[in-house]
């Protein structure tokens, strides 16, 4: 398969549902694209079992009992890009410099193929050329030892298991430093800094059997149908019984409108279909913060209604007195918002804004569901905490069928934060870790993302080292980072396939370290190994790998980052690294022993159905926060953008399509939206096309209109008419990422504001 030139490209809108026949048929394509073995093809039986392996691309979560087929196209997917039987071997490297790769696309590069030896990059042939595993390691280690730790970088994706994300931070806390920035960096940080400020914890309070005794469910900027489809049983579940669904999102997703349950014969035989969402309110980008303060002026206009009247509440004022902080500030803030501004700040009419309030006012349990579409702008965070406030505000949180519920992206991407991967000295057990290992943690703040990216740009960072990811692709501001990683001492990579990261060699060393895919047999000297993962409500997993490794010269996760340690650490008699490699159980025990109150009995209660939960003290109502309450937070601003709207600017919102994860590109046909054969496109409302004197089809570049004057340009891009919000567009990520300024991140968690991008758009010479 080959990307088509934009104008080559099939635009036809898509009127089917999702799931159903064309789920169906999306999975039968990839399958022989990826040739899959039969034996291969039968794990798919296994997928989020609770005697199989965890799904490798989201991190929803798993039912108990789970369905007969426990995986979604997505899933079906991410499981044959792993599992392919195609391979990237040394003799390829030898026909093909870097130089050559460059030109190639991200989807020709993964598709190759799994990746079977360790290398080395060879400047003087600029190719990879075989290096043997502990050659690499004591080169890696020689070469670190000459950097400073604290102008290392040590990445982590968010697939990688709870026992190597422990390894891992460990590593890189006795190297020296806490430069530990991973995926949620990009992603849901600031739902780790909104709800640890509001509630106490970082993560959400819902679990999955919540989906069966709410009565409402509120969603924002989460696009189930392409990021997390298996949450579509339980919102077809819940729409079953009469709950109402009330969506917030600037584009109308085919998930949040219509479901096809492909499990579900009779739905299949005869093209059934369930109504999702039962209000579908297109806001603006950057407009959910208005929206939402909208939902609250009119319950509490309502509640001071009743007060008036003598009739009943509809605020829990007894829930806001024991449990709350600072509710009246907030109180006065929303009366005093006018309604005019709200309106022009979400881009919706009230009469909506007050319609999906009405159904709020009158719901006894509600669910706060979200994405991205929350949390990646300026007012991030803000955003988070409105929505909290939106739950506090009718006890919506500690009880049953309600709490906020953000969706997690890539697998593990929760549970890596939860064992240590964090910049943040605050959030990571130092004292525990001195004690028990006899070393002196660093206790300064490290890089996240953005301070990482700031650091290579700058020439600041020295050293890469990335388990997974493809975090070239996956930041912004490209252009200068290419050209900073390329100034580098030492670019190490832990990668299945490879991909644009691998691309830019450093100029002092590279190295490309080829692992074992989780849904693979680890053998160990004690025998087949287990890895653990925790999914988006906090539920701790067990996955077991069977499928014989693409590569005999493959290494586990684990066991690379222990080859590091060893050659880069002094001998410490309290950590074993070859006994931990030797026996994962052991990583387990260390994990309890670091983190009792998540982690105690591990083992033993990995062998719970369905897996265990850790725990969520404010699920339970206990607040660890500085006042001991729930705290409200008065917004600083109605609009989440960051920027205000200026002639010839539009808000550019990047999405995915339903044919990739991450930046991982399995095809070039967008479904849901009617997009096939490229990923060149600019979508645009039929008016905004007029306005700026285009049209539907023609080729246009998209500038970046920065407050800091830089030029950033994505060209070649085919205007699609397409259902936005005035003044807004969308195209896909990761190509829009040169559009973004590494500035433009959302306040206090620094994520990238990639919902919310200004830019200009310019027509093309014919």
């Amino acid at each position: 398969m080959s990307e088509r030139g934009p104008d080559e490209a099939e635009i036809e809108p898509y009127t089917g549902p999702a799931g159903g026949w064309g789920s169906l048929r999306s999975v039968s394509e990839i399958l022989p694209r990826e040739r899959v073995s039969p034996a291969a093809l039968a794990e798919l039986a296994r997928q989020n079992k609770p005697d199989g392996f965890q799904c490798v691309s989201c991190a929803w979560s798993k039912p108990h009992p789970p369905h007969a087929a426990e995986f979604c196209e997505e899933g079906a997917k991410a499981t044959a890009w792993e599992l392919t039987t195609r391979r990237t071997t040394p003799a390829f490297f030898q026909e093909h410099s870097l130089t050559e790769l460059r030109g190639w696309a991200d989807y020709d590069l993964e598709q190759h193929g799994r990746l079977t030896d360790p290398l080395r990059y060879d400047a003087a042939t600029d190719r990879y050329v075989v290096v043997p595993w502990e050659t690499a390691f004591a080169e890696i280690g020689a070469r670190l030892k000459t950097i400073e730790p604290e102008r290392t970088i040590f990445y982590a994706s968010g697939r990688a298991s709870l026992e190597t994300s422990y390894m891992y931070q460990l590593l890189a806390r006795m190297y020296g430093h806490q430069n530990l920035p991973d995926s949620s960096n990009m992603c849901h940080e600031s739902t780790s800094v909104g709800l640890k400020a509001a509630i106490g914890v970082p993560v959400g309070t819902v679990r999955l059997e919540d989906f069966e005794t709410c009565d409402a469910i509120f969603f924002f900027g989460q696009n189930v149908g392409t990021n997390s489809p298996r949450m579509l049983h339980q919102l077809r579940s819940a729409r079953k019984r009469g709950v109402e669904i009330i969506t917030f999102n600037p584009l109308r997703e085919r998930g949040l409108e219509r479901f096809t349950d492909p499990q579900n014969p009779i739905e299949m035989a005869t093209r059934g279909e369930t109504v999702i969402s039962t209000q579908y309110h297109q806001v603006r980008a950057g407009g959910d913060l208005a929206a939402m303060t909208g939902i609250a002026k009119y319950v509490i206009a309502a509640d001071d209604a009743a007060q008036a009247s003598g009739g009943p509440r509809v605020i829990d004022h007894a829930f806001i007195a024991e449990h709350c902080h600072d509710y009246a500030a907030f109180a006065d803030y929303v009366r005093a918002t006018d309604w005019d501004e709200i309106v022009r700040a979400s881009g919706l009419p009230r009469e909506a804004i007050e319609q999906a309030a009405a159904v709020y006012a009158r719901s006894k349990a509600v669910l706060g569901i979200y994405g991205m579409g929350l949390t990646q702008h300026v007012k991030g965070v803000e955003n988070v905490r409105m929505l909290v406030n939106l739950l506090l505000m009718r006890g919506n949180v500690g009880r049953p069928g309600a709490g906020p519920c953000p969706v997690r992206g890539h697998s593990n991407v929760q549970g890596q934060r939860t064992v240590g991967i964090t910049e943040k000295p605050e959030l990571a057990p130092l004292d525990s870790l001195k004690a028990r290992y006899g070393f002196e943690p660093p206790r300064e703040k490290g890089r996240d993302t953005i301070a990482a990216c700031e650091g290579v740009i700058d020439g600041s960072v020295r050293a890469f080292v990335s388990l997974g990811g493809n975090f070239l692709r996956a930041v912004p501001e490209t252009v200068l980072m290419e050209e900073g990683w390329a100034k580098l001492d030492l670019s190490v990579q832990i990668a299945t396939k490879l991909n644009r990261s691998h691309l830019v060699p450093a100029a002092g060393a590279t190295y490309l370290l080829p692992c074992l895919g989780r849904i693979e047999l680890d053998e160990q000297a004690s025998g087949p190994q287990i890895v653990t993962m925790e999914d988006s409500t906090s539920v701790i997993h067990p996955s077991r790998g069977r499928v014989t490794p693409a590569s005999p010269n493959l290494r586990s996760e684990p066991a690379i980052v222990a080859g590091i340690a060893k050659a880069l650490l002094p001998p410490n008699p309290s950590v074993d690294w070859d006994g931990w490699v030797a026996d994962y159980a052991r990583v387990r025990d260390e994990i309890a022993a670091i983190f009792p109150n998540f982690f105690n009995d591990f083992n033993a209660r990995l062998k719970e159905p369905g897996g265990f939960w850790k725990g969520n003290k404010a699920a339970g109502r206990i607040w660890a926060t500085p006042s001991g309450k729930a705290e409200f937070l008065v917004p600083s601003d109605l609009d989440a953008a960051g920027f205000a709207d200026a002639e010839g600017r539009l808000r550019l919102i990047t999405v995915r399509s339903n044919d990739q994860f991450n930046t991982t590109v399995y095809g070039y046909d967008d479904r849901f939206r009617g997009i096939k054969g490229t990923r060149k496109v600019v979508m645009m409302n039929r008016a905004d096309i007029a306005r700026w004197g285009l049209t539907d089809g023609q080729i246009v570049t998209l500038e970046s209109d920065a407050e800091d004057g830089r030029a950033r340009a994505v060209p070649d891009l085919r205007i699609v008419e397409y259902d936005v919000p005035d003044g807004c567009i969308a195209a896909y990520y990761p190509e829009c990422n040169p559009l973004i300024a590494v500035s433009h991140h959302a306040e206090e968690s620094h994520v990238p504001a990639a919902k919310t991008v200004p830019v200009r758009i310019r027509a093309q010479a014919a």
